[in-house]
């Protein structure tokens, strides 16, 4: 590859490149409401509380308990307001390019892989070729597949079917291939490899994972979107989950197209010009990306020090800080990515976001940040924070219970008894509130979607309906057994424990009973624990503690069931009904090359992304995050 020279250097300015744009009076009114509606909910639960919990009695577990809902309940809130914000939240224009108009930059698609399947992941790039192509992309785009592989076996097996790419797709000269001999900087490190080798030939880059897909004409508009607005300096497109098959997948699948484009929009609202990256599936500014997203390695050892891990987040904060606007789409379809299909998969992928959103910590106090930044830091904690108090709101409340003492019916001085106003009603308002809070959102979302006809994508009213009853009733089941993952991934990463940066399993079979019990049998023994002691010391509270200890019990068959295939009677989504042309294509071209993956193949010299080294500030950065 030739190259076009660096990029200009980033000015002397430790943190602002460009004047920050302010804040859209439609997001600030947004995230007013928001937070209101979200103090208030939670100013309301603690209040119900403390009128029940005074007409018994009242000590110091009774504030405990307090803080615990009010926490909690603020955390609840803020999902259900952010919906809402979606339901009623009116897109504004965004500045786009004519179709008709050239594009006049260059783009590369850059594919991160880490010990994946080769013929999965290169069929991918084979599929989005073809799209490219019908999108009269060629010229304007190459494709980089950079390698962070540790096994030599994979890797041999990932230059086999990469020259078979090539060969099939003439890429000669637009597809590259290069595996770093030390994955320095996991996939972050990855991407800022390229851009410091080979960064200054292109103008934007394509972000995606190994599961990514999308199609030619998207990312087309995602270039034009971004020459016609100056200081963008990142686009994010919501991805839908594709090629679910067992009932947990599909039902994830299926909540991320029923459910995630309002809370999508919602988002949008809220974070305007400071918007989200999510990894993937987004593309970059990439002389942006070069000034503003050095990362450091935070002093310290893991979890709390080295790499930063959700790396995400950080950069979308630092090029925000650095003047350039951060945007979702939600309106950008075309977008695809696959998720986990089981619970121990989704676990153990959790356990890596846990780690890094904790790290969050050291990022809060970071120099120059936005205030909206900062916010996003404290919400991505508290995602992982908020089940832990959930479960320490159980525990207290079983002490609680066994030593309330009853009211006092004859205080000094009466003769006559007192009876106390039964304050019952405000201990059941304050459980159905919080119910609401979970339910609502959905209720209104299925709603809209009945109104405006969008259940017709789904297989009808009556299809969709079942739908999202049955993933309501899912969900209610596989939380207390989600609940238990978490709690064990915040409190290994508080006692020090280091979870690495393991390869994603991409399981597709069944989850054996065997292998669930062996995953999960220390859920069990809590559950059943909590209950026995439930019962033993406060029986009166069982009925309330059985919808989540019940579940805990059962952790195994929960994960071994929910892992097996699952037809389409329910969970059907709009990518099912019509395949989108790239997923089609994909699948094709796997099946195609998993016919031939035990034939031998012919060595290829694998090009290689040329030297174009730009200014990649990571001893800035690194100055600036710690002051």
């Amino acid at each position: 590859m030739t190259p076009t020279g660096p990029v200009s250097p980033r000015p002397d300015d430790r943190f602002l490149t460009r004047a920050r744009p302010a804040a859209r009076r439609g997001t600030r009114t947004a995230r007013a409401v928001a937070l209101t509606l979200a103090f208030a909910a939670a100013a309301e639960a603690v209040v119900l509380f403390l009128q029940y919990a005074l007409s018994i009695s009242f000590d110091a577990l009774d504030v405990v308990r307090a803080v615990l809902i009010g926490v909690t309940t603020f955390w609840l809130a803020w999902g259900a307001t952010q919906s809402f914000v979606g339901l009623f939240y009116r897109e504004p224009a965004v500045p786009r390019l004519p179709d008709s108009a050239p594009i006049k930059g260059r783009t590369a698609v850059l594919m991160p892989v880490y010990n994946e399947d080769p013929v999965a992941v290169l069929a991918r790039v084979s599929a989005m070729d073809v799209s490219l192509a019908e999108a009269g992309l060629t010229e304007q785009v190459d494709i980089a597949v950079l390698s962070d592989t540790r096994s030599d076996a994979i890797a041999a097996e990932e230059a086999r079917w990469f020259a078979r790419l090539v060969a099939e797709r003439d890429g000669a000269g637009r597809m590259f291939y290069r595996r770093r001999a030390e994955n320095t900087g996991k996939k972050a490190g990855n991407i800022e490899e390229f851009i410091r080798n080979s960064g200054g030939r292109y103008d934007y880059a394509l972000i995606l994972d190994a599961d990514s897909l999308m199609e030619g004409a998207t990312l087309a508009e995602m270039i034009r979107r971004m020459e016609a607005a100056p200081d963008l300096g990142l686009l994010q497109t919501l991805p839908r989950i594709v090629n679910a098959r067992s009932l947990f997948g599909r039902a994830m699948q299926f909540a991320a197209s029923f459910y995630s484009p309002i809370f999508a929009r919602g988002l949008a609202a809220m974070q305007g010009t400071t918007g989200p990256f999510w990894g993937h599936n987004a593309l970059i500014r990439v002389q942006a990306f070069a000034w503003s997203c050095g990362l450091p390695q935070l002093s310290g050892k893991p979890p709390f020090g080295g790499p930063i891990m959700s790396h995400d987040y950080v950069e979308a904060a630092l090029l925000a800080r650095a003047g350039w606007t951060v945007r979702l789409d939600p309106d950008l379809g075309g977008s695809f990515e696959e998720g986990p299909e089981d619970m121990v998969e989704f676990a153990q992928r959790d356990r890596r976001w846990c780690q890094g959103n904790l790290q969050y910590v050291r990022l809060l106090g970071a120099p120059g940040m936005r205030l909206w930044s900062r916010y996003v830091f404290l919400q991505a904690i508290l995602s992982y924070i908020s089940p832990l108090l959930w479960l320490g709101l159980l525990i207290v409340s079983v002490p609680a219970a066994m030593w309330q003492i009853g009211p006092d019916y004859f205080p000094a001085g009466q003769i006559f008894p007192v009876f106390p106003s039964d304050e019952t009603a405000k201990a059941i308002g304050l459980a159905v509130g919080i119910g609401a809070l979970l339910v609502l959102p959905k209720l209104a979302i299925f709603f809209k979607a009945w109104w405006t006809g969008a259940v017709r994508l789904f297989g009808g009213t009556g299809r969709s309906f079942a739908s999202a009853t049955a993933e309501l009733a899912l969900s209610t089941v596989i939380a207390p057994v989600m609940l238990m993952f978490t709690t064990r991934s915040v409190l290994q990463v508080l006692t020090g424990r280091d979870g690495g940066w393991p390869a994603n399993a991409r399981g597709d079979g069944a989850v054996p009973l065997r292998t669930a019990w062996a995953a999960s049998w220390w859920i069990a023994l809590v559950g059943a624990g909590g209950l026995i002691a439930t019962y033993l010391l406060a029986a009166e509270l069982l009925p309330w503690m059985l919808p989540v200890g019940g579940p805990m019990l059962l952790a195994a068959p929960i994960v071994s069931y929910t892992s097996r295939r699952h037809g389409k009677a329910v969970f059907t989504v709009p990518q099912e009904r019509h395949v989108p042309p790239v997923l089609a294509r994909y699948r094709l071209t796997r099946a195609r090359w998993q016919a031939e993956a035990a034939m031998p193949a012919p060595s290829h010299d694998l090009p290689q992304p040329g030297p174009a080294p730009v200014a990649a500030p990571r001893t800035t950065v690194k100055a600036a995050l710690h002051g």
